[in-house]
């Protein structure tokens, strides 16, 4: 790493700092956050390789702490896969609940630096600190504020890259990890960027880097060199000159701070593939009840429901409904949902996974008056607010409909999907 490119950790730092003049971009990345956020329940468990993910046969891996991925094990691996892998890794479920509520509060953090703050996941955003400078001081003494706070106040680590463009800051942000703050200046970009693998850049997925392999360009900086003409006769106009300006640093895209969500929903894959239509009845409640929820939380409202539903041959058809009024609901989209599986003519057909969704999203409180189906003006609406407050203090498993309980041979309830109590 060249001296223009420093890696900032707490301590003293050898050499002079990194010049952040035009550097108003930072990306923020928690470390590990689902299972930073689990070891602050299990401290115990510090330095031992923990996953964070579905525990059953077709469980997929949410995410690994770094000691796990010394193994091979990373996110999106077949659960399988990283047992085999890393053997002796404790695995955790995941608790969307819990990571949600320390993401809000990260953000709070953020938006108390500048308003220009666009989250990409619950762990990681970008932020445009160019007009906090006279208030906070420099990017990188703002990032390192961050970092502070961020551990300070919630117990656990993030990597911060601060650069000009988006695209660099995110590349630095990864190069740092973990716990690491990474100044890429304005003028650097060309030294940071060339030696990388062209992996490393925007849109480059296996089948890209196999064309760009063939034709010898393995670095960055290779790519840069050669004309946009013969990156764009391999790989389309479009493709080849985005790679070729990403290659010179050279992104123009500003930090948005919202994007309205186009949808919302929720899926599960079934350990083994399911015929049952009162199993997959009951896996549709579960995920409308999710899909409800995150509509309330977001305070959005949609007029449109849809299916996903998977056969065991992996042939995958949705079925979507658009209602006369936007609906935030569980009960309005389950019954909705119901009637879609059942009107898909699937009901004895062996499923893999079933989805719910919801489309046509606008804020709720813009949205008309609508009734639940048999509801009588007070109801099921109160019902599911009562839900919420239930969830957000205790978690969203402390309450649930009635059918999503089964009696356990011990005699104790316990979720009729996983067995927790």
């Amino acid at each position: 790493m060249s001296r223009k490119q420093q890696l900032h950790r707490p301590g003293p730092q050898p050499g002079p700092p990194a010049d952040d003049t035009g550097c108003g971009i930072l990306h923020v990345d928690m470390d590990a956050f689902f299972v930073s956020v689990e070891l602050l329940e299990r401290p115990e468990l510090r330095g031992r390789p923990v996953v964070v993910g579905g525990a059953g046969p077709r469980g997929v891996v949410s995410a690994a702490s770094y000691e796990a991925r010394k193994f091979g094990v990373h996110s999106a691996m077949p659960m399988s896969r990283a047992r085999r892998l890393c053997p002796q890794a404790v695995v955790l479920p995941v608790s969307h609940g819990k990571y949600g509520r320390v993401s809000a509060a990260v953000f709070e953090i953020f938006r108390s630096i500048t308003p220009l703050v666009e989250g990409l996941s619950l762990d990681e955003a970008f932020l445009d600190v160019t007009g906090a400078g006279r208030r906070l001081g420099r990017p990188a003494e703002i990032a390192r504020m961050i970092r502070e706070q961020v551990r300070a106040q919630q117990g656990i680590t993030c990597s911060v890259g601060v650069a000009s463009t988006k695209f660099v800051a995110k590349l630095a942000s990864t190069r740092c990890k973990p716990d690491g703050l990474l100044v890429v200046p304005a003028g650097g970009a060309e030294d940071f960027l060339h030696p990388l693998p062209v992996a490393a850049l925007w849109g480059v997925g296996e089948r890209t880097e196999q064309t760009l392999t063939r034709l010898g360009l393995r670095t960055v900086g290779q790519l840069a060199r050669i004309p946009v003409t013969t990156l764009q006769r391999e790989l389309g106009n479009a493709m080849g000159a985005h790679l070729h300006e990403l290659a010179w640093g050279r992104d123009p895209r500003e930090v948005v701070p919202h994007t309205p969500d186009k949808s919302i929903g929720a899926e599960e894959t079934f350990d083994t593939d399911v015929d049952d239509p009162e199993v997959i009845r009951r896996e549709l409640l579960r995920l409308a009840e999710k899909t409800g929820a995150r509509l309330r939380e977001s305070g959005n409202a949609g007029r449109t429901v849809s299916v996903k539903l998977r056969m065991a041959n992996f042939k995958t058809i949705t079925r979507a409904r658009t209602l006369r009024e936007p609906t935030d609901l569980a009960r309005v989209i389950y019954v909705t949902a119901c009637e879609l599986y059942e009107g898909a003519g699937l009901e004895r057909v062996r499923l893999r996974l079933v989805g719910v969704r919801v489309e046509n999203l606008c804020p709720a409180g813009e949205a008309p008056r609508q009734l639940a189906f048999d509801e009588p003006e007070r109801g099921w609406r109160e019902a599911e607010r009562a839900m919420d407050q239930v969830a957000n203090r205790f978690g969203r498993g402390a309450v649930r409909p009635a059918a999503l309980v089964e009696r356990a041979h011990d005699g104790d309830a316990r979720d009729g999907r996983d067995g927790r109590r």
